[in-house]
């Protein structure tokens, strides 16, 4: 009999870590496994069999327990156990967690499961949320008390936003509680930096493993179209949400410190935001248009990604394939993108910094192009990269 995956996200085959759970799946089936996904949200299709858990009530039920009572992830119990009695009569061989947070899903119920199983379970990071008693992410605040114990949370209104409770500290004890001793669990960082904060937290009894994350090489590559911005510069930005960690303030000061020639191009942002640019910054909302990102790739000086808090972001290596330069502030796993011939890291809110090694990267041509392609096709090619979690099911099994 063919062996059988299970994986468990919050999307199926949209959004970064949806694709990832995707792909995952398809090279399970070439394998010659049987692959279902479960998910929270969206109406996708897959390659994949699909179970979705719970419904758009649930979803927004879940979400309001969370904004009233900060107790994400304890809410959808019906839908969850619902959920157990498939997992049951699917049999898996191995059960891959992503994402179990995005107001679907309810952990307690998940984890008491899995521990009764006893099978194998992966369970890939995406975030830092796993082992926070809050927040998904914490450098913007320079927060570090879930090393030992969450209390009066900075950032109680930022995902997954309560809007009068703070339930830090109860979240990161029942957190502990739930995640710990599961006999059979194996967990996957997709950067170095987050491994290295897992040894930090309380889950780091388990194994721990880093899998980066990889593209689609064939459609992220050099295009031929031509720059438009005859006799300047062109700056690219790309994030799916513009938010303050995501670096958007970053750019409106690099405005004012890059000549006038320097045309930034920012993507993804939203209509309002598009509406308070200033100058010289170009906005263009979310795209479902690879090829006009594939271009767009294509036709910058270089990539500049100030993000202020990250774990492994896509878009560096999006930008690497289409053969352009990339600079990042020194944050999380966003510098592992990069080497000395690919790209520049700066220090952290150095904004000066960052506007002079752009205007270097953009005069000198320090970096050629076909050593930024080959840095992807040597690191982040994802059907060379997502071999790996093949090899690590064969191993637990």
């Amino acid at each position: 009999m063919m062996p059988t995956l299970l994986q468990i996200n919050v999307t199926a085959n949209w959004g970064s870590t949806g694709k990832i759970a995707e792909d995952i799946g398809r090279i399970a089936i070439e394998a010659g496994w049987e692959s279902w996904i479960a998910y929270g949200r969206g109406n996708p299709h897959s390659q994949s069999k699909l179970i979705r858990i719970g419904s758009d009530f649930d979803m927004n039920l879940h979400g309001l327990q969370t904004r009233l009572f900060d107790n994400h992830g304890l809410a959808s119990n019906k839908a969850t156990k619902h959920f157990i009695k498939q997992i049951k009569a699917i049999n898996p061989d191995i059960i891959h967690l992503h994402n179990i947070h995005g107001y679907y899903i309810n952990y307690e119920i998940l984890f008491d499961y899995l521990k009764e199983w006893g099978g194998p379970v992966v369970w890939t990071l995406h975030d830092c949320w796993p082992f926070t008693g809050h927040c998904a992410y914490y450098e913007f605040s320079n927060c570090y008390r879930w090393k030992s114990r969450c209390y009066d949370c900075p950032q109680i209104k930022s995902y997954p936003a309560s809007l009068c409770y703070d339930r830090s500290t109860k979240n990161f004890f029942d957190k502990q509680e739930s995640f710990l001793g599961c006999k059979n669990l194996t967990i996957v960082a997709v950067s170095d930096w987050l491994r290295g904060e897992l040894k930090k937290s309380f889950l780091k009894e388990y194994p721990l493993l880093t899998i980066h994350n990889g593209i689609d090489l064939s459609i992220f590559k050099p295009s031929a179209i031509k720059a438009c911005n005859n006799n300047g510069k062109n700056i690219l930005g790309v994030a799916s949400v513009w938010d303050k960690r995501k670096g958007l303030e970053e750019f409106v000061k690099l405005r004012d410190l890059l000549p006038e020639n320097y045309l930034i191009t920012l993507v993804g942002l939203s209509k309002e935001q598009i509406s308070s640019l200033p100058d010289g910054i170009i906005g263009i909302r979310r795209t479902e248009n690879v090829q006009q990102l594939v271009d767009l790739y294509s036709m910058a000086d270089v990539y500049v990604n100030p993000t202020l808090e990250d774990n492994f972001p896509t878009t560096n290596l999006e930008a690497l394939a289409c053969g352009t330069p990339v600079i990042t502030y020194k944050t999380g796993g966003s510098i592992e993108a990069i080497d000395a011939v690919t790209g520049i890291t700066v220090e952290y809110k150095d904004i000066h910094s960052l506007s002079e090694e752009i205007k270097h990267i953009c005069e000198l041509s320090l970096f050629f192009r076909d050593d930024c392609r080959k840095r992807a096709e040597k690191f982040y090619n994802k059907s060379i990269v997502f071999q790996q979690y093949l090899k690590l099911y064969k191993s637990l099994l």
